[in-house]
């Protein structure tokens, strides 16, 4: 017991080093001022905590993450910054409900190309965001980036953001000292080394974030439901992705629906105590994981930790640079880019591709929910369009005058139109349909069964179905399908069909 709790005490305090600067520099990047530094940090608090404390998910740990940080800027842009806390209470209202209607069931089946476009978007925006601080502070930058690869190639057992942080800050602080006194002629030189006036986080608050009860009159709240649920789509999608990753490191099962409880709990309170809102976050996660955290509780001490930090050392933190936090944050967008999925898209499919670059696109160009509703839409439609050519078959076969179409795979709306058109291209005066093979049935493919029994009736022809819908959970049965072909249209196997043509016509047909 005393080994589990040391190696989860350890986990947490190591997650909440890799944790800070993200914290602080997503906080920066959502109110484009050094007064975010500190909503990221309260955020990375609260719903850090709360989110492994009932969330559903073993190991993972919760904070502000790239998506939810571009939604959080783009509300903060246009409401103001009281009105997204609103949003943020509204969109972890809106998590909690997504969980009791089970919503985490339907979640997992957003499809990987608008899952790296939309990831793609994000960095791409992230770049962007900093690019005042590349313009006005660029050496500042540049060697924070320069600090973090160092980092990552060399050294192992600080994180490389707060390497960058701390090497940054010092660095920074120190050359203020030599360079004001060094002036140059050309005015490009003095904004390329602009170190006597880079500026700081300023200060940070000494308590507890303060209560805020969101006060907003009822159309205000509506027009504030669109942003919500941006929040509360985004977070859960990145959480449950989360999920999926530390599913395949444990060998585990999370609970997805009782994971966005949690996220939503955790949002809910954000908003609450005007902090920003998060979500699962995979690379502090994994560290994590791989640090020995196997419980919530690492999760919830690296929120203590980093409440602890913002009490006992918030002074320190006043000092960090906002050009510091923006190289971080570049490099951030940087490693967050799926670049696997742009390798691949001279061999995957043209349509995967496709949706992949318009999702990236939108969500630079547009809204981040109008680029994953979009890119679900395109896939959906070229989903259906791939099952209705390559998942639906019909095989076809005659013996005597009996022409048998044997139905294979989903029969469905998208399927509707190739079953149509090959049996009425069909003139034998006997058809038969076999639904034995039939794995799925919805309410467009059971009525077109009628349509074309009604269509070939009309031109003198008899169509027959053979078959039993049990494996299908009786649909056929229960829309009367069955009932409405009668007990001469309708039969179990095809021995019954033939038995009962050769007592009615006299002639024995057998079944290829």
């Amino acid at each position: 017991m005393f080994q589990t709790m040391k190696r989860e005490l350890l986990a947490g305090i190591t997650v909440s080093v890799v944790a800070l600067p993200l914290a602080l520099a997503f906080g920066m990047q959502a109110t484009g001022n050094s007064d975010g530094a500190i909503i990221g940090l309260y955020g990375a608090i609260i719903t850090g905590f709360f989110a492994a404390l009932f969330g559903g998910t073993k190991s993972q740990v919760t904070g502000p993450t790239g998506p939810i940080t571009i939604i959080f800027t783009g509300i903060v842009a246009t409401q103001g910054l009281e009105y997204a806390f609103i949003a943020a209470f509204l969109g972890g209202l809106f998590q909690i409900l997504f969980g009791i209607l089970k919503a985490g069931n339907y979640i997992k089946f957003i499809p990987l190309p608008v899952v790296s476009g939309f990831m793609n978007g994000i960095a791409i925006i992230i770049i962007m965001g900093q690019l005042q601080y590349v313009t006005g502070s660029f050496l500042v930058v540049l060697l924070t980036i320069i600090f973090m690869l160092v980092s990552i190639k060399w050294i192992k057992f600080i994180p490389p953001s707060l390497m960058a942080l701390i090497l940054g800050t010092v660095v920074v602080i120190l050359l203020e000292k030599v360079v004001p006194a060094v002036h140059f002629t050309l005015p490009f030189i003095n904004d390329f080394i602009f170190f006597d006036s880079v500026a700081r986080i300023g200060e940070i608050p000494k308590g507890l974030p303060q209560f805020h009860l969101p006060v907003a009159d009822l159309s205000t709240l509506i027009q504030l439901m669109p942003a919500a649920l941006s929040i509360a789509v985004l977070g859960s999608i990145d959480s449950l992705l989360t999920s999926v990753v530390m599913d395949n490191m444990t060998g585990t099962k999370h609970k997805s629906n009782k994971e966005l409880i949690g996220q939503g709990i955790g949002n809910t309170l954000a908003g609450l105590f005007g902090a920003m809102p998060g979500a699962g976050a995979t690379v502090r996660s994994v560290v994590n994981l791989r640090s020995g955290g196997q419980t919530a509780i690492s999760a919830m001490v690296h929120s203590v930790a980093l409440l602890l930090f913002m009490l006992v050392f918030g002074p320190l933190a006043e000092e960090i640079p906002l050009a510091v936090l923006a190289g971080i944050l570049i490099m951030t967008g940087i490693t967050m880019f799926d670049y696997d999925s742009l390798k691949i898209l001279k061999d995957e499919p043209r349509t995967d591709a496709a949706v992949m670059l318009v999702t990236m696109i939108l969500t630079v160009a547009i809204d981040l929910m109008v680029a994953v509703g979009v890119g679900i839409v395109m896939s959906a439609l070229i989903f259906m369009k791939r099952m209705s050519d390559e998942g639906f078959k019909i095989n076809s076969k005659t013996k005597n005058s009996l022409n048998v179409y044997t139905l294979e795979g989903p029969l469905y709306f998208g399927a509707t139109e190739l079953i149509t058109k090959t049996i009425s291209s069909d003139n034998s005066h006997d058809i038969v349909i076999d639904l034995e093979k039939v794995t799925i049935v919805d309410a467009s493919g059971a009525l077109l069964l009628l349509q074309l029994k009604d269509q070939l009736k009309e031109r003198g022809q008899n169509l027959y179905i053979v078959g039993n819908d049990l494996d299908l959970g009786g649909i056929l049965r229960k829309m009367n399908i069955f009932q409405k072909f009668g007990a001469t249209g309708h039969f179990n196997t095809m021995e019954e069909l033939l038995l009962y043509l050769h007592n009615n016509n006299g002639e024995v047909l057998i079944p290829s």
